[in-house]
């Protein structure tokens, strides 16, 4: 309490009883990818070095430290620090498998971008064959907090699909984004080597892969489109909101599927949690939006409700930790109810929970029943929160009956 010692009026600030809990980011990408040692760099503007001919020539950016990840916020920056698009002719050294799966990493981030992601972070090993068991390389993004979709364009080993989800499982603060198997029979094991899981309900499968121009053929080229589904995630994300599934959007930059598939194509697949890249009056469009969960975890069979309960735990535990060691108290279970309740509050008004009141939306229990003398003890404070989370309308169904007339 402040001394006064002469009279007068005196203004104090009061800090809040409750502080705001703020949505953390959810579109923060995590690439890794190939990329040769002896990639073709680009020049850096206005700066020249001296060879041993004593020959001026313009001095090249280095290319990034291979196993180091690294912070991307354009096409330019990833250009700068992996090399541009180039020609298989312009890498001798690289082997075929080695360059093709540098275009993918290219096309990806490319696509990352042009569909509206805005950060990622990129981590590079030399070899295709580095990629082989991807979890060392996976470890290295799981020190990134803010990483909350990771992806491994062109991985589509059983072992590496394990690794992904098994990261993204692990860590329960992002999820991968897998790309299926483009030339396989039109059965989900095929397509989709890692079966459904518990650790699959942090990830989504798409297939086929899709069609781009490549711009030093001059011709189109097939990729993976990880890269692109991701950058559409941000989209969504940033137009509507994490709650709204990233699916019945366009994939900005593809020129068509690699394969055409139809609604019964689709029958066989999306029950299985694959996720089909269609084709409509010449529109490539994700038509899926399931993760790889199994039955038993149904409750996650969306993508956008996986996502969203993401979003929801790391909000509220960064929003929170003001009241770590405060006094274990009926006024501190009322902050953490009016700070939990207002985040809540603002999701459903958003549109995110389902009901017509907040009271159907969510609730938030902080009190003497969930901190009893035993708990307290434990110098616990427990919080129970629910909240119904609204589902993608996967099925439209109009029911039209023909009546007379009167």
């Amino acid at each position: 309490m402040s001394q006064y010692l002469s009279p007068g009026v005196y203004v104090e600030e009061v800090p809040p009883s409750a502080r705001p809990i703020a949505g953390v980011g959810t579109s923060t990408a995590g690439f890794v990818g190939v990329v040769p040692d002896e990639v073709v760099m680009p020049a850096q503007p206005g700066k020249f070095t001296t060879t041993s001919e004593n020959k001026t020539v313009p001095l090249l950016y280095p290319v990034a430290e291979a196993g180091k990840p690294l912070l991307i916020t354009s096409w330019e920056q990833f250009k700068n620090a992996f090399g541009d698009f180039q020609s298989k002719s312009s890498n001798a050294n690289a082997t075929d498998a080695d360059f093709a799966a540098y275009q993918q990493l290219q096309h990806a981030v490319y696509g990352f971008f042009n569909n509206g992601g805005t950060r990622c972070w990129v981590i590079r090993v030399a070899e295709s064959s580095d990629l082989a068991d991807p979890s060392n390389l996976l470890t290295q993004l799981a020190a990134i907090d803010e990483i909350t979709i990771v992806a491994i364009p062109g991985a589509t080993k059983q072992a590496q699909h394990t690794a992904i989800l098994s990261h993204c499982f692990s860590l329960q603060d992002r999820v991968a984004i897998l790309d299926g198997i483009n030339d396989a029979d039109l059965t989900p094991e095929s397509i989709a080597p890692a079966g459904r899981s518990e650790a699959g309900s942090y990830g989504a499968i798409y297939f086929p892969w899709i069609q781009v121009f490549d711009p030093i053929a001059k011709a189109n080229m097939t990729i993976p489109p990880s890269g692109h589904i991701a950058g559409i995630y941000a989209r969504s994300d940033s137009s509507r909101g994490v709650f709204k599934a990233p699916a019945n959007e366009m994939i900005v930059g593809a020129l068509d599927a690699d394969r055409r598939l139809s609604k019964a194509d689709q029958d066989g697949l999306n029950p299985e949690g694959i996720n089909v890249i269609r084709v409509f009056n010449g529109t490539v469009k994700v038509w899926g939006a399931r993760t790889r969960a199994d039955e038993a975890n149904s409750e996650f069979r969306y993508i956008s409700t996986r996502r969203f309960m993401n979003f929801l735990r790391e909000s509220i535990d960064q929003g929170t930790q003001f009241v770590v060691f405060e006094p274990n108290s009926p006024a501190l279970w009322q902050r953490i109810t009016r700070s939990v309740s207002d985040f809540l509050l603002t999701q459903w008004q958003s549109g995110a929970l389902f009901g017509e009141t907040p009271k159907q939306a969510f609730f938030v229990k902080c009190d003497a029943e969930t901190n009893p003398p035993n708990v307290r003890e434990l110098g616990q404070v427990v919080t129970e929160i629910g909240v119904a989370i609204v589902k993608p309308a996967e099925f439209v169904v109009f029911r039209i009956q023909q009546t007379t007339g009167n």
